[in-house]
């Protein structure tokens, strides 16, 4: 560990945020602890927001597991090989996606955008994004 870069308690602000990360289409994702705002050695915590009536594009994160906690707003989270299976999460539900699944997480409403605190078991924010045939259908 680090002793310079790990021995106080760090704020993150939101105009803090690293967005240098991969990123989805129709997403938008800002790192809040990880190894680039406070040299996180071991996790990765993020910001993440699907537009009003947005789907992602097709993805998976590797080896990682991720761990979603909704803010506010609907989402749909579509997974499988072919985002066969569907599960709906609403404000307060966490939402557990396990390594290497194909996912893809839709705002179930067009009036509102769906806003969540992703967290992923590395301080890498891996993201492998994928075709699948069939992913902007509902």
């Amino acid at each position: 560990m680090n002793s310079d870069m790990n021995n106080e308690v760090k704020i993150v602000k939101p105009h803090q945020r690293d967005t240098s990360t991969a990123q989805t289409p129709g997403m938008s994702r800002a790192e809040g602890a990880g190894a680039k705002t406070v040299g996180a050695e071991h996790l990765w915590v993020g910001h993440v927001s699907v537009d009003k009536g947005v789907r992602s594009g097709p993805h998976h994160h590797g080896e990682l597991e991720s761990v979603i906690y909704v803010i506010s707003g609907h989402a749909r989270f579509r997974y499988g090989d072919k985002l066969e299976h569907t599960v709906e999460a609403e404000p307060g539900d966490f939402v557990f996606v396990p390594p290497y699944l194909v996912h893809q997480e839709i705002n179930a409403r067009a009036d509102v955008a769906v806003d969540m605190v992703v967290a992923r078991s590395s301080q890498e924010n891996v993201v492998v994004n994928v075709d699948v045939e069939g992913a902007n259908e509902s």
